[in-house]
C-alpha cells in the first residue's frame, strides 16, 4: 500500500479530510477531497477519517503532525469535523451547503466536482500566501 499512513508518521504541510457521508453533497466532498490530493493541494495520499473515528493512534498522529488539517463536509451537520475537534484537532472547514449546493438536490458531476475544488483550491492558496 503505497503512501498508506497507517503506520509511521511523517511530517506533512497539509492533509485534506472529506465526510463520509451518503448524501449527493456527502459525494461531492469526497470527490473534492480526492482531486485536491491529486493536485497536489495536500499530502498525495490522505489519512483516513474512520481511523481517526475510531482513536486509532497512527491516524491521528498523521492529522496532528501535519502544519494544516482540512476538512470537507457536505451539509452542517459537520460530522467530519466534530470527529476532528473530538480528538483535539481543529481544522480549516468547508461546508459544501454553504458553498452553494444543495442538500438532495445536487447532481454529482465532474463539473461540480471541479468547480468546489478551485474554490477551495483558490481559498486555501488565498490564506496561505498572507
Amino acid at each position: 500500500m503505497s503512501g498508506c499512513n497507517c503506520g509511521g508518521v511523517q511530517e506533512v504541510s497539509r492533509v485534506i479530510y472529506a465526510c463520509g457521508g451518503c448524501a449527493d453533497v456527502g459525494e461531492v466532498a469526497d470527490q473534492a477531497c480526492r482531486k485536491l490530493r491529486r493536485d497536489g493541494v495536500a499530502q498525495a495520499s490522505m489519512s483516513c477519517i474512520t481511523g481517526i473515528a475510531a482513536h486509532m493512534q497512527p491516524f491521528i498522529d498523521v492529522a496532528k503532525k501535519a502544519e494544516q488539517v482540512v476538512v470537507i463536509d457536505g451539509c452542517p451537520v459537520v460530522c467530519a469535523k466534530k470527529v476532528l475537534e473530538h480528538v483535539e484537532i481543529f481544522p480549516v472547514s468547508y461546508v459544501l451547503t454553504q458553498m452553494g449546493l444543495e442538500k438532495g438536490k445536487t447532481e454529482v458531476t465532474q463539473q461540480v466536482i471541479n468547480e468546489i475544488s478551485e474554490k477551495i483550491k483558490d481559498d486555501l492558496n488565498k490564506n496561505t500566501s498572507k
